[in-house]
């Protein structure tokens, strides 16, 4: 199987960025640093590491009422079906994870959508958001692997990095509306 990442797409220069990557038992979370920017991190990880698909926790897509194609302009159909944040609260987030799929595109490495808290639902992973330690435990035994996640940044960036595995292995679930953008779970 080919090597890809999980990301937790965080501001651009918080140090909130985290980038997940399986070697061998262990998925190893990598972080970008506070006032460094976040995507140079990420473009130089990836490449590091010869990543060639990303799972990234980020809209990647705007509603179809920018492209006159809809009237609503505030979420998309996958937003709606999961409860997500609009893109356009999230703003300039947004416009960055969008730039950074167009720049990883031109290195022919392939972008998606992902939404780690749908994915914590559907698992039905206790302790998201409440007890790092104790939700860190329950997602290593069902992902038999070894993490070592020391905030929810890094068990975000494990969480979008299984959303792909699942992808890979073919058994996500797809919400949305392929013109309008996927989200994979």
């Amino acid at each position: 199987m080919q090597r890809f990442a999980g990301i937790d797409y965080g501001s651009k220069m918080a140090g909130t960025t985290c980038v997940a990557i399986q070697f061998e038992s262990e998925i190893r979370v990598f972080q970008s640093e506070k006032n460094k920017d976040a995507d140079a991190f990420v473009l130089k990880t990836l490449n590091e590491y010869n990543i060639l698909h990303v799972y990234l926790d980020a809209p990647l897509s705007l509603p179809l009422a920018y492209f006159g194609k809809a009237d609503e302009f505030f979420y998309r159909k996958a937003d709606k079906m999961l409860r997500a944040m609009s893109p356009l609260f999230l703003g300039g987030l947004t416009a960055r994870a969008m730039k950074l799929k167009h720049d990883l595109s031109k290195k022919n490495i392939v972008c998606t959508e992902v939404y780690p808290k749908a994915l914590v639902q559907e698992l039905k992973l206790h302790h998201y958001k409440v007890d790092l330690v104790l939700f860190n435990n329950a997602l290593a035994e069902k992902l038999q692997l070894t993490i070592n996640a020391s905030n929810w940044h890094q068990s975000d960036s494990i969480l979008a990095w299984y959303s792909g595995f699942r992808h890979l292995q073919g058994f996500a679930n797809y919400f949305g509306d392929e013109g309008e953008g996927i989200i994979t779970v």
